[in-house]
């Protein structure tokens, strides 16, 4: 009875996509009979019988019509789409049952826009790839080479940086995987982000942040966002973002330290306030 069943359900469905009526009873037809080849099909050669049903099966369906004719690509920004479909390797034309839809999806979720995706086959000829993009991180600069890095650190591949001027810069060994960690943390605090020029990875253990106006505050390698937290209240309370300062220094937890412009001695404060 299961088999009976299934018959029908595959009838019904294609009769809802738009199929004729006959061609849906053959299609209906060959699927149970791929099924009863695959069921007695037993080692070497039964694998090869199942795949040579398989490849009839395909050309019949391929000779009525169903057949690889447009693809659908659904939630993919403008910049990432032929990279998408590159990776689809679709083929207009072939067959559209022998698609082998997770397999499409593999290929696709490889490329480094993509999060995740789904494939879906509608009949007689259509396929719809439907993506989830990473969020965009920032722009990375290493080795001579600038690129564009997902918000998992991921390096999204042939794309032009110069399209994402926007973004936030980090520079340096391993700036990519450590980003992430930081760059919200940074982000959360509008005066301090709004005179970020560029995030650098020192010694792929801590980091350098270089403000627009030339300084530059130093960050432990270590309980990062404590010494946020620690500049935030600073510059609540004296503006110290504001002072034009060369240098602040905050890789020590018990104090900070400050270096003025034009050559003037360091200062060096308790980090309470």
């Amino acid at each position: 009875m299961r088999p009976a069943t299934r018959g029908v359900s595959k009838l019904t469905a294609a009769h809802t996509v738009g199929l004729p009526r006959s061609l849906a009873v053959t299609a209906t037809c060959m699927m149970l009979a791929l099924i009863m080849v695959a069921a007695l099909a037993t080692g070497g050669r039964g694998e090869r019988l199942a795949g040579a049903a398989r490849g009839a099966i395909d050309s019949r369906f391929a000779s009525l019509g169903l057949r690889v004719g447009v693809v659908h690509l659904q939630g993919a920004s403008k910049a990432a789409q032929s990279e998408i479909l590159e990776a689809a390797a679709l083929k207009p034309g072939e067959p559209i049952l022998a698609v082998d839809l997770a397999a499409v999806r593999a290929r696709v979720e490889k490329v480094g826009w993509v999060e995740r995706a789904r494939v879906i086959r509608l009949f007689p000829g259509a396929l719809v790839i439907a993506v989830v993009e990473r969020p965009l991180l920032a722009v990375w600069q290493h080795a001579g080479r600038t690129m564009v890095v997902a918000s998992d650190g991921t390096v999204v591949s042939q794309v032009d940086p110069g399209h994402f001027a926007s973004l936030p810069l980090i520079v340096g060994d391993g700036a990519n995987l450590a980003a992430p960690a930081l760059l919200p943390a940074v982000l959360r605090r509008p005066r301090l982000a709004a005179r970020v020029s560029a995030l650098v990875r020192v010694d792929q253990r801590r980091w350098d942040i270089r403000l627009s106006d030339g300084g530059v505050v130093q960050l432990p390698a270590v309980q990062e966002e404590a010494a946020l937290k620690n500049l935030d209240a600073l510059d609540a309370k004296g503006r110290i973002l504001q002072l034009g300062l060369a240098r602040i220094d905050l890789r020590d937890a018990d104090m900070v330290v400050v270096r003025p412009r034009g050559g003037a001695a360091p200062v060096t404060a308790s980090s309470g306030v």
